[in-house]
């Protein structure tokens, strides 16, 4: 397709469905291996935010083959916890190594002195348990769901307060954080800057870190809260934010698809749709219209 139809397979790369239905693909793979390692160490909040700015400055450093990943939230009633730790507000730091687990293993003196941890998970998973390891918790139907996502080019000591904070209103509400959602951090970098920003319409390649607030519950009667308290969230990142990846938009709408791609790619975008599918059929998504459509 890339030489047959250069442009249409440019505007599959990240605007997907949009231009149609793909019945098949060939890939190229590179050879990983088939080992991973997830190393996290988890902080209460009065330790958090000096563990995660230590976390921050690694991000440049680190090997490509390490993702480093945050997380704050509530716990759950998890194995590797103290007993009395469980349901618990914390926050975590680590990465993810991607390959022969002893060279990642190489990471964890510098990442286990991030600060005063109270627990820490290191596991050796195969690659398929590393890609696998959420399909449980966001199975189709198993819960009611709200995200918020941003993509940070820097990650300054006042992103990080916000982050921690989980959008709390005020400091009476941070006393109880069971409503309020969770977030994670990825960085970026490696193989997803290796390439221009030009050369697919996925974009913002050159970010840090991308964040993502996720609710989950299951009673409707939540359900105002609960998106509610997201947004909010969403909300006191977003002074740090440009862009958001189009797979975590929710109710934006167009205004959201702009942030997604920015200006300009939008608009060869658009180009491309009035071209291949100038009547929108491929609309059930975060639609991109064709250029001249209201």
């Amino acid at each position: 397709m890339s030489a047959e139809n250069g442009d249409l397979f440019w505007g599959l790369r990240g605007g997907g469905g949009n231009f149609g239905v793909v019945t098949e693909f060939e890939f190229r793979v590179h050879r990983i291996g088939t080992a991973a390692l997830v190393a996290d160490y988890f902080y209460s909040h009065a330790e958090a935010p000096a563990a995660l700015r230590r976390w921050r400055d690694q991000i440049g450093e680190a090997p490509s083959r390490a993702t480093l990943t945050a997380w704050v939230g509530t716990s759950g009633e998890w194995s590797f916890l103290p007993r009395d730790l469980h349901n618990t507000p914390l926050a975590s730091a680590g990465f993810v190594w991607v390959g022969d687990p002893d060279e990642g293993r190489r990471l964890l003196p510098l990442f286990s002195g991030l600060g005063r941890p109270v627990a820490e998970r290191v596991d050796n998973l195969t690659y398929l348990e590393l890609q696998s390891i959420d399909d449980d918790a966001h199975r189709h139907g198993l819960q009611r769901r709200y995200w918020k996502g941003h993509y940070l080019p820097q990650f300054p000591d006042a992103a990080i307060d916000a982050f921690l904070a989980q959008g709390a209103p005020d400091a009476d509400a941070a006393a109880d954080r069971s409503f309020l959602p969770a977030a994670s951090l990825q960085s970026y970098g490696g193989a997803i800057a290796s390439l221009s920003d030009d050369e697919t319409a996925f974009t913002h390649r050159d970010v840090l870190v991308e964040f993502i607030a996720a609710a989950g519950w299951t009673d409707p009667a939540e359900d105002e809260q609960r998106i509610a308290a997201a947004r909010r969230y969403g909300a006191t990142l977003e002074p740090f934010a440009d862009g958001v990846y189009v797979n975590v938009l929710t109710d934006e709408g167009q205004d959201g698809v702009r942030r997604a791609y920015g200006a300009d790619k939008l608009a060869r975008l658009a180009a491309l749709k009035h071209r291949y599918d100038p009547e929108n059929v491929f609309h059930l998504n975060h639609n991109i219209r064709p250029r001249g459509s209201a």
